[in-house]
C-alpha cells in the first residue's frame, strides 16, 4: 500500500469514525485533517492558512447575515400569521389543516433565510402550534409530526437560503441569483408531491374539514403578514434585478426584520432581541467553524487526488449517465444520513460537482439536487436532527413517526428523480430570465 493510500484511509477512516463516536462533526472535520498532514509530513501551519482562506470571502458574509434574519423573523411571532394565512387559503378541505401545514413551510422556509436551520426553525415554531391544534381536531399525532418534519425540507428548496450561498461559493462562479431562482418551482414541486400524499391520507382517515372558504378573509390576512412576506422579495428580487449582491440583500433584510419583528408585529422586545442575537451568534459559530475546516478538508483531499480518484470509480461502474445520476443521488442520501448539510457541501461539492457535469448536469441542478438530498438526510436517522426536534416537540417517539415518515420518504423521492432528469424543473425561471449557463452537452442538458 502505497504512501498516498495510506493518507487517504487516515483522511476518511479517522473522520468517519470520528462521526459514528458522536464528536461533534467540526471537531472531526478538522482533526482528521491534522492526522492526515501529519502522516504526511506537512507543516501543521498549513492548517490554520486553510481556515483563514475558507473564510476568506466576501459571499460568504451573506451566511451571518441570513442566519440573523432568520432568526429575528422566526422569534418575531410571524408563525401565527403565517398559520392564519394558510388556514384561509387552504384550510376549507378535506385535511384541511394537513395543507396549511405544507403551505406555512413554504412561507416559513422563504422568511427563515437558512436551509437547515429552517428546517429546524419550522419544525420547532410552527410544529409547537399545528401538531397539537391537528392532533386536537382528530389528526394523529404521527402523522401530525411526520407532516411537519416532511414540510420543513421545503424551507431547503425555497429562497433565501445561506446553503446555498455555501454552494455557490464552493462551486465558484455559479450565481447566487439563479440559484435562488431554481429553487422556486422545485420547492412547489415537493410541496405539491406532499400535498397529494396528504390527500390520499386524508381521505382514507377521514380527516376533517376546516371551515368555510373566504375570499375576504383570505385578503385579511393577507394584508396581515404582507410584511413578513415582502422580506423574501427585499432578499430575492435585490439579488436578481442586480441591485446588490446577496450578501447587501441578506445585510438589509436584516435591519427590515429587526423593523418588522419590533416595530411592526411587536412579537420582540429588546430583550427578546438579544436573545434572539445569542441564538444566532451560536447558529453562525458551528457554521463558521464548519466551514473553516471543511476548507482544510477539502484542501488534503485534493492534494491527494480524491475527486479524481472518485470520478474514475463512478464512471467504472457505468458509462450510463443515467445510472451515474441515480449514483451521483445514491452517494449524496447516504452522505446526508450521517453527516450535516455544511460538511457534505463543502466537502462533496468539489469532488462530485465535476462528474455531474460530464453527464451534463448544469451546475444549478446539481446544487438543488444537493440541496434535497441533504433535507432527506435530515430526517432519516442516525443523523436526522430534524426527525429528532420533532419527535421531541410532539413528545412522539422517534420509531413510530420514523413509520409514519415511509410515505413522504416516497413523496420525496419521487420529487429528486423528477429534478434529477426533467432538468427544466429547476432551470425554467433561471433560463427565462437569462442567468443560465448549461453544462456540457449530454441527456440532462
Amino acid at each position: 500500500m502505497d504512501t498516498n493510500t495510506i493518507a487517504i484511509l487516515i483522511l476518511l477512516g479517522s473522520f468517519f469514525a470520528m462521526i459514528l463516536m458522536r464528536v461533534p462533526i467540526a471537531y472531526a472535520v478538522g482533526l482528521s485533517t491534522v492526522f492526515c498532514l501529519m502522516y504526511m509530513g506537512k507543516p501543521l501551519t498549513t492548517i490554520p492558512q486553510q481556515l483563514v482562506k475558507g473564510m476568506w470571502s466576501f459571499s460568504l458574509m451573506a451566511v451571518p447575515f441570513f442566519i440573523t434574519m432568520g432568526s429575528l423573523m422566526g422569534s418575531g411571532g410571524i408563525s401565527e400569521k403565517l398559520v392564519a394565512l394558510a388556514n384561509s387559503a387552504v384550510g376549507w378541505m378535506r385535511g384541511g389543516l394537513a395543507y396549511v401545514n405544507v403551505l406555512d413551510s413554504m412561507f416559513f422556509g422563504g422568511i427563515s433565510g437558512s436551509a437547515s436551520a429552517a428546517a429546524a426553525a419550522d419544525t420547532a415554531s410552527l410544529g409547537s402550534i399545528l401538531i397539537p391544534m391537528m392532533v386536537e381536531q382528530g389528526y394523529d399525532d404521527d402523522f401530525s409530526t411526520a407532516l411537519t418534519i416532511a414540510s420543513s425540507v421545503e424551507g431547503i428548496l425555497v429562497p433565501p437560503s445561506h446553503n446555498m450561498v455555501l454552494y455557490a461559493t464552493a462551486a465558484g462562479g455559479i450565481s447566487v441569483g439563479s440559484l435562488f431562482m431554481a429553487g422556486y418551482l422545485p420547492g412547489a414541486l415537493l410541496a405539491l408531491s406532499l400535498a397529494v400524499g396528504t390527500y390520499i391520507i386524508a381521505l382514507k382517515r377521514n380527516y376533517p374539514k376546516g371551515d368555510k372558504f373566504s375570499l375576504k378573509g383570505l385578503f385579511k390576512q393577507l394584508g396581515q403578514s404582507i410584511w413578513a412576506l415582502a422580506c423574501i422579495l427585499i432578499v430575492v428580487v435585490g439579488v436578481v434585478m442586480g441591485l446588490f449582491t446577496a450578501t447587501e440583500s441578506a445585510a438589509i433584510a436584516v435591519i427590515y426584520s429587526l423593523f418588522v419583528a419590533v416595530f411592526v408585529y411587536k412579537g420582540l422586545n429588546w430583550k427578546g432581541v438579544w436573545k434572539a442575537l445569542d441564538e444566532c451568534v451560536n447558529t453562525l459559530a458551528i457554521v463558521l467553524i464548519l466551514i473553516a475546516t471543511s476548507t482544510g478538508f477539502g484542501y488534503c483531499l485534493t492534494l491527494l487526488h480524491v475527486p479524481d480518484m472518485a470520478a474514475q470509480a463512478i464512471m467504472s461502474v457505468s458509462s450510463n449517465p443515467i445510472v451515474i445520476a441515480l449514483l451521483l443521488n445514491l452517494i449524496l442520501l447516504v452522505l446526508g444520513m450521517v453527516m450535516d448539510m455544511a460538511p457534505i457541501i463543502l466537502i462533496s461539492t468539489p469532488i462530485l460537482l465535476p462528474i455531474a457535469t460530464s453527464i451534463g448536469i448544469s451546475p444549478i441542478t446539481y446544487g438543488i439536487m444537493l440541496m434535497l438530498n441533504c433535507g432527506i438526510g435530515l430526517l432519516t436517522p442516525p443523523v436526522g436532527s430534524v426527525l429528532f426536534i420533532g419527535s421531541a416537540v410532539a413528545k412522539v417517539p422517534m420509531e413510530k413517526v420514523v413509520k409514519a415518515m415511509l410515505p413522504f420518504y416516497l413523496c420525496m423521492i419521487i420529487t429528486l428523480l423528477l429534478i434529477t432528469f426533467i432538468p427544466d424543473i429547476s432551470l425554467l425561471i433561471p433560463k427565462l430570465l437569462g442567468d443560465y449557463v448549461p453544462a456540457v452537452s449530454g441527456i440532462f442538458g
